[in-house]
């Protein structure tokens, strides 16, 4: 069940749903965990699949002191800092060396938030309606919880925009899901709003710089369309200085052709009298997330802006589907029923 299971997705959208028969839940800024006890077994795997297990011991130890012998959650890895939760902090547990994750884990330990139940004791909980998983859920938590073992609050529509009016600290937007729906594992099956638009795309390609340094001046960024092509979308030039020539060591080693096998950038510019503009191609490796206003034509309008690499997510889960759209009554009815 761990090999195959993946976690259910939301689509971005511009607006809340208002209407009866959803459930709000704060988007979290950390990492999506599925959680798996079988036994004496315990996983946590990321939302690309990868384990996480080793990076957080302290989340392990926490999985193992519960009385419950066999179970399946879905969750969050967070990481707070003071007041707010650090996604930098939880990126700096996916280290090589275990002597530096241990310290790491005593000194500033992870939580597991969690908002769904997918098994317990033995049985299969993802057809049921999410009403009866969250029930579930709630009873789970209030036999085993303890101070890194959280249960993410749900509410009605007001509570939900009193989330998204909160600036910066813990939250990444809301998540809207239907109560009766059944747990649909790797469809994109909820909403979210968040309070910047964001996307994660791969690093398909770069160009340089034009001082002579041979250092990168921008990011090429790309979305896999339902084909699985990957296309071009944009880019981001917002590099910081300090930062180029380490970013430039980086991409090296992934430089080579095609890349994009889509829609390609670099056709002629009206900026330098018709020429190529001269990019070169990485192997679909790395994913950023980034901030952006407003798509036209499947592209980003605008320039976007660097808001952190994702090691946590496989370049294959930058779909053009997560960008935002407007929804109508009438589709927010149909909606991937």
């Amino acid at each position: 069940m761990t090999a195959a299971l993946a976690p259910m997705e939301a689509k971005l959208v511009a607006e809340l749903p208002d209407e009866p028969g959803w459930q709000f839940e704060p988007k979290w800024d950390g990492f999506r965990a599925l959680v798996f006890r079988d036994g004496g077994g315990i996983e946590i795997l990321s939302k690309s699949g990868k384990s996480l297990a080793r990076y957080f011991p302290e989340i392990v130890a926490l999985i193992a002191d519960i009385s419950a012998r066999q179970f399946v959650l879905d969750g969050e890895l967070i990481l707070p800092i003071g007041d707010v939760l650090s996604f930098d902090a939880l990126q700096a547990r996916l280290h090589p060396a275990e002597s530096r994750i241990t310290k790491l884990s005593r000194e500033t330990p992870a939580q597991l938030m969690l908002f769904d139940c997918l098994g317990l004791d033995g049985s299969d909980l993802m057809a049921k309606p999410l009403a009866e998983r969250r029930v579930a859920l709630e009873a789970f938590h209030a036999k085993h919880h303890g101070p890194s073992l959280l249960l993410s609050p749900c509410g009605d529509i007001e509570a939900a925009r009193s989330w998204l009016a909160q600036s910066g600290g813990a939250l990444d937007g809301v998540v809207a899901k239907r109560i009766e729906d059944p747990y649909r594992p790797g469809e994109r099956a909820m909403l979210k709003v968040k309070q910047h638009r964001t996307a994660d795309c791969v690093v398909g390609g770069f160009r340089r710089t034009k001082d002579g340094s041979g250092g990168v001046a921008s990011l090429l960024l790309g979305l896999y369309d339902e084909t699985g092509r990957l296309n071009h979308v944009g880019f981001t030039s917002a590099i910081a200085a300090s930062e180029r020539d380490a970013l430039t060591a980086k991409l090296a080693p992934l430089i080579e052709a095609p890349g994009f096998t889509g829609k390609a950038p670099g056709g002629p510019s009206r900026w330098n009298d018709g020429r190529e503009s001269e990019w070169e191609p990485l192997r679909p490796e790395l994913v950023v997330e980034v901030t952006y206003d407003q798509v036209t034509g499947e592209r980003f309008h605008h320039g976007t802006g660097l808001l952190r690499w994702r090691p946590d997510k496989a370049p294959a889960q930058c779909t053009m589907d997560q960008l935002v759209y407007e929804l109508r009554p009438a589709e927010l009815a149909t909606l991937d029923r």
